[in-house]
């Protein structure tokens, strides 16, 4: 019995497709992530080895083809990701009528410090996409400074922030961002 053209090519594509599948979930162990975490850990006191490893493994998750520039702007992503969950995280804490009025200056502060950080960490994305990296390590570290300005904020009026855990991840992922970002060039 022969295959007719047009069954060869669906078992073609089949076998392609999964292919990638397997690929794309076997880049989840590459040893650049762990070269490049222990690079990054070396480098910056302020990040930790599983931290970092994890980010990037979450980052390369869905991708075929990663190298040190692509986690770069992947990194980026996450930042992006984490900084406008944050910001939408905020809004939904501050409609709770319950809260506590100095949590609530707090909150309405760190709402404009993560509504500014949204478009930064999309100028950020561009610039690196443009291989600005100065520009692109500008914009990072603005997003940084606003993490750590909100959870300041907290500390200052000496009540337990509720966007520690989410300050200190934007913090650090913003740190590997800089930290590839130095790699690069």
């Amino acid at each position: 019995m022969a295959i007719s053209p047009f069954s060869l090519f669906i078992l073609s594509i089949f076998f392609f497709s999964n292919f990638l599948i397997t690929r794309s979930v076997s880049n989840t162990d590459t040893p650049l992530i762990h070269k490049t975490c222990n690079k990054i850990v070396r480098q910056d006191p302020n990040v930790s080895f599983n931290f970092c490893l994890t980010s990037l493994q979450f980052a390369i998750k869905h991708s075929y083809y990663v190298d040190l520039r692509r986690l770069g702007l992947l990194s980026i992503g996450l930042v992006c990701s984490n900084v406008t969950n944050t910001y939408h995280f905020i809004t939904e804490l501050i409609r709770n009528k319950n809260l506590d009025s100095s949590i609530k200056l707090c909150l309405v502060d760190c709402l404009e410090l993560y509504s500014d950080a949204i478009s930064t960490v999309k100028l950020a994305m561009r610039n690196y996409r443009l291989r600005r990296y100065n520009d692109a390590n500008v914009a990072i570290s603005a997003v940084m400074d606003a993490a750590e300005t909100c959870e300041n904020g907290f500390k200052e009026k000496k009540v337990n922030s509720p966007l520690k855990k989410r300050d200190e991840d934007v913090f650090e992922l913003g740190a590997i961002v800089l930290a590839i970002m130095s790699m690069l060039h």
